[in-house]
């Protein structure tokens, strides 16, 4: 098997992940707790609370997710799991893949996402962006209805899931107005997603900048495994692109699609392995390329599964 690792971002957390992975890997607790105590908040309590209020908040999703994704790559590396051929994550789990691929520290991740999530939601007030899935419309067709609305607002493609499957943001006004013309050119749906932050939009450019200072004070270090990053879908060898992709990523499109192709055909990936709870990539990623092999580590009976293809 030649594998790429892959990590998810926002939409994946659920209230009890990675529990079940957590009675058996001390991983699992360790790992949440080096993140809540650098933030100064129980992170692993927040999985267990009654409501999903507190996880769906993008100050708590975005370090919430980067740290269940590094958890769970902890257990992969204790438990003598197979190196991947190539990394990749998917919007905030890019943070994740440079964290496992060992050119970002783990603790200077956890400060720098925390440091995006509040500047994402501090560059939009909630309710006046929003984000939408669009399923059933070729990519050329959404850019093209989107860009007619400027009059409107803003409001663009900025997720290129998989084939059939974009998700457009911008302001809430002009992401209805798309809602209604998408449908009309014949969407099987179009399905307004619960995000407080219209993220990869032009309304974040500002807040990039900003992030850009962060991330220029951040130390980064040579990576053991090459990171296919969201905005080219390239890896980027030197630190100064590297930390660029990320701020741009802010407010440019993640593209996917291009990213699991890429690992295919640039690194020879014939499997794909998702870190992290959700499924939501595995899902994504049978539907670009049903050649590849696909498995998502959220529980024992899913890593004992990537194990065996892994030593098969």
């Amino acid at each position: 098997m030649q594998f790429a690792a892959v990590f998810p971002g926002q939409g994946s957390q659920s209230l009890g992940m990675l529990t079940d992975l957590a009675a058996q890997h001390t991983e699992i607790k360790e790992t949440f707790g080096e993140a809540s105590d650098i933030l100064s908040k129980d992170l692993w309590q927040m999985t267990s609370a009654d409501s999903d209020e507190a996880i769906n908040q993008t100050i708590n999703t975005q370090p919430l997710m980067l740290t269940a994704g590094v958890a769970v790559w902890r257990i992969w590396q204790k438990v003598g799991g197979c190196a991947p051929v190539a990394m990749a994550g998917h919007s905030l789990g890019e943070y994740t893949a440079l964290v496992a691929s060992g050119a970002l520290d783990f603790a200077d991740a956890v400060k720098l996402v925390s440091t995006r999530a509040h500047l994402m939601q501090e560059a939009v007030p909630v309710g006046q962006g929003a984000m939408a899935a669009i399923l059933g419309l070729e990519d050329s067709q959404i850019i093209e209805i989107c860009s007619g609305l400027a009059s409107v607002g803003i409001v663009e493609a900025v997720n290129f899931n998989s084939p059939g499957q974009v998700v457009i943001a911008g302001e809430t006004k002009a992401v209805d107005a798309a809602i209604e013309k998408l449908s009309e050119a014949g969407a099987k749906r179009a399905i307004k997603l619960a995000m407080s932050v219209p993220s990869h939009c032009s309304l974040l450019k500002e807040a990039a900048s900003e992030l850009s200072q962060a991330l220029s004070e951040t130390t980064f270090a040579d990576a053991k495994y090459p990171v296919i990053q969201n905005v080219a879908a390239v890896n980027n060898a030197l630190v100064i692109d590297r930390q660029t992709a990320l701020s741009e990523q802010l407010y440019k499109p993640v593209l996917w699609v291009d990213c699991i192709n890429n690992l295919a055909k640039d690194y020879t990936a014939d499997t794909i392995i998702e870190f992290g709870p959700g499924k939501v990539l595995s899902g994504l990623n049978r539907r670009i390329n049903r050649q590849l092999g696909s498995v998502c580590i959220s529980d024992i009976a899913s890593l004992e599964k990537a194990l065996s293809m892994c030593h098969a």
